[in-house]
């Protein structure tokens, strides 16, 4: 969008001059003359004025806004509603101060709509990047006159979730690192070294042992065949990759994750602590159980998990309480569900999910900690091991051959 200057008439006949944003002539026209102006004359932007950023955005070659971006809007918007700013005035400082295009866009469009009379969570349920979660909570704080303290909240739990991702991001970098080097220094020295000695054992005439004979033939099936070996392996990657996005791959792919050593832990207690601080802060805003736990249910990625919590709620639902249908999960603790149970009886269910949130964020800490201590020493064997093999496959022969001679 950009600025269209006008010249025209009030409905009183008082002369007008201004600019009103608009994507085309035909918009500007049209908004014009919803605000009883008379058109004398429209004049189109210049190309000083063209947003780049807008026009990607707007094109779709805009980089979709991310968790940071909405962390850094939330904490900006509750800081200046805690200051008394208005929101829409705070919702303009912040479209001006926006870098990212998809994210001004949106907050653009959230402010028209506010400036329009709607509320700013039926403004932005419109808007992509905007989950439930998020909408729901903002509903909760203008009902309740505290969306300043909703506000801040939400900018907390999306820290948390942000500290966690990166955790383990961090903890996976240097094993992946270290086998993506490793099975380049394989590989090289299947496809350029093995060769070399290859061309050497075939002039001695002697007979190869059976460990040198299989190196030989991996290193003549990648140097014939290396094209085909990575297309294979990149086809079968992205079969892969779109079958777990089907349902049954999806489930399938869970329920495996959830039983390997260690990760399988990570995997359940991180679920399960988004799952208690995101429904600690839906009850703490006012939420009802049954809709807090619709709401944490599509937050949850894990089917098997969602699966087992749509049971919990179906048991509420009926009359339950929280802590019941939680004991009869396997993987959930008894000694997390004691502490809900405690927090049932004292009325202080929100206070002592987050403090089950804080048991499971720990507990995920000290896992990340020791998949990276078992990672670690097995890539290096097997990589060495690997490497090692190669070796000695190669420099066997010659061994035997100074023996025998």
């Amino acid at each position: 969008m950009a600025n269209w200057r006008y010249e025209g008439l009030s409905k009183d006949g008082k002369r007008l001059e201004g600019a009103v944003d608009a994507k085309n002539e035909r918009e500007a026209r049209r908004i014009l003359r919803a605000q009883g102006i008379r058109i004398k004359k429209i004049t189109p932007p210049s190309l000083l004025e063209f947003d780049i950023g807008e026009w990607m955005e707007e094109k779709g070659f805009a980089k979709p806004f991310g968790m940071t971006e909405l962390k850094n809007f939330t904490k900006q918007l509750s800081i200046m509603i805690s200051a008394g700013v208005p929101i829409l005035h705070g919702l303009e400082i912040l479209y001006k101060s926006e870098k990212n295009p998809s994210l001004k866009r949106a907050i653009k469009e959230v402010a028209r709509e506010v400036g329009e009379g709607k509320t700013i969570s039926e403004a932005l349920e419109k808007q992509q990047g905007f989950d439930k979660l998020y909408c729901s909570l903002i509903k909760a704080g203008e009902t309740g006159g505290i969306l300043d303290s909703i506000l801040d909240k939400l900018a907390e739990h999306m820290e948390k979730q942000q500290k966690t991702i990166a955790q383990i991001k961090s903890a996976l970098t240097y094993p992946v690192i270290v086998s993506l080097v490793g099975t380049g220094v394989i590989w090289a020295m299947l496809v350029f070294v093995v060769p070399q000695f290859t061309s050497m054992l075939t002039d001695t005439g002697q007979e190869i042992p059976g460990i040198t004979k299989f190196v030989i033939g991996a290193s003549d099936f990648l140097g014939d065949y290396a094209i085909f070996t990575f297309i294979g392996a990149f086809v079968a990657f992205a079969a892969l990759k779109n079958y777990i996005k089907t349902p049954s791959g999806k489930l399938i792919y869970d329920k495996i994750s959830m039983k390997m050593p260690v990760f399988g832990g990570i995997v359940i207690k991180g679920n399960l602590g988004s799952f208690s601080r995101t429904l600690s802060t839906m009850l703490s805003s006012g939420v009802s159980l049954v809709d807090a736990l619709d709401i944490c249910i599509e937050t949850i990625d894990n089917l098997v998990i969602t699966s087992d919590l749509k049971k919990v709620k179906k048991k509420v639902v009926e009359g339950k309480t929280l802590s019941e249908p939680l004991m009869k999960i396997d993987y959930f603790p008894d000694m997390v569900t004691q502490m809900i149970k405690v927090g049932e009886q004292t009325g202080a269910v929100d206070q002592m999910l987050l403090k089950v949130a804080q048991v499971f964020e720990d507990e995920v800490n000290d896992l990340v900690g020791q998949m990276t201590k078992m990672f670690e020493p097995i890539i290096i064997v097997v990589l060495g091991g690997i490497i090692a093999g190669i070796l000695v496959a190669m420099y066997l022969p010659m061994f035997m051959s100074a023996g025998g001679a």
